[in-house]
């Protein structure tokens, strides 16, 4: 898979965009939330091409660029220190940190009680953590995914396999082998969101290109999809 770079004038504006060459028949824009222009087309598409292309979505990759930056500034990097706060399912929780022989972490009230050996070690703290999400990642997007996949059931697609990974620019994603790829770090938005996700994927194996088909499908299946978007974004992990 290689990959290149280029841009185009719009008015008095520069949009830089990234070119990754995959096996694949169509061209596709898509604008990440940290505001990067990616272009995923056909091996051997010349620059010139997908330039003109660009130029054409400009107004509507100036408008992308501009609701993410709706929601700038990015939630600070974690610390993992007691008194900050972390989110599960949409509500944020305070972190304690204990002294104890045994490592482990609770969510009891309003707090996540995380104790090791080692309290002052913060990057124990955050793989103790991590590892309580990607536990828990699991059980509720499979569970998610259950209620999903009925409501669509018309969709006549095969039940996928829900695999997990973290990931700092998606929330999700599906394979042509039927998986369903989810960022372990999505468990920390609300149910509302993670449904969006999955839903989203759901119809992508009948649609996989973001276009009007895809998206009238997707509206068919759930109708307040962009209010679950809009949502998810104000999640910064």
């Amino acid at each position: 898979m290689n990959a290149t770079c280029g841009s185009v004038e719009y008015g008095k504006e520069k949009i830089c965009f990234a070119v990754v060459y995959t096996v694949r028949k169509t061209l596709e824009i898509a604008v990440h939330p940290d505001a990067r222009v990616v272009v995923k087309a056909p091996g051997g598409t010349l620059l010139e091409a997908i330039r003109k292309r660009v130029a054409k979505r400009a107004r509507w990759i100036r408008k992308q660029i501009a609701y993410f930056r709706k929601f700038e500034p990015h939630t600070p990097s974690r610390r993992y220190i007691g008194g900050e706060t972390h989110l599960f399912l949409g509500r944020q929780y305070r972190l304690k940190i204990r002294k104890q022989n045994n490592n482990d972490v609770k969510l009891k009230g309003s707090y996540f009680y995380v104790m090791t050996p080692k309290p002052d070690n913060t990057q124990k703290v955050k793989d103790l953590l991590d590892e309580w999400y990607r536990k828990h990642a699991r059980i509720i997007f499979s569970r998610r995914l259950e209620e999903c996949y009925m409501h669509a059931k018309k969709l006549n697609i095969p039940f996928p396999d829900i695999r997990l990974r973290k990931m700092s620019k998606r929330w999700g994603s599906c394979s042509k082998s039927g998986d369903i790829l989810l960022n372990t770090a999505l468990v920390k938005a609300s149910v509302y969101c993670i449904d969006y996700v999955i839903m989203h994927e759901l119809c992508h194996f009948k649609v996989h290109t973001h276009n009007n088909v895809y998206f009238r499908l997707l509206s068919k299946y759930m109708p307040d999809w962009e209010k679950r978007k809009e949502r998810l974004e104000r999640v910064f992990i």
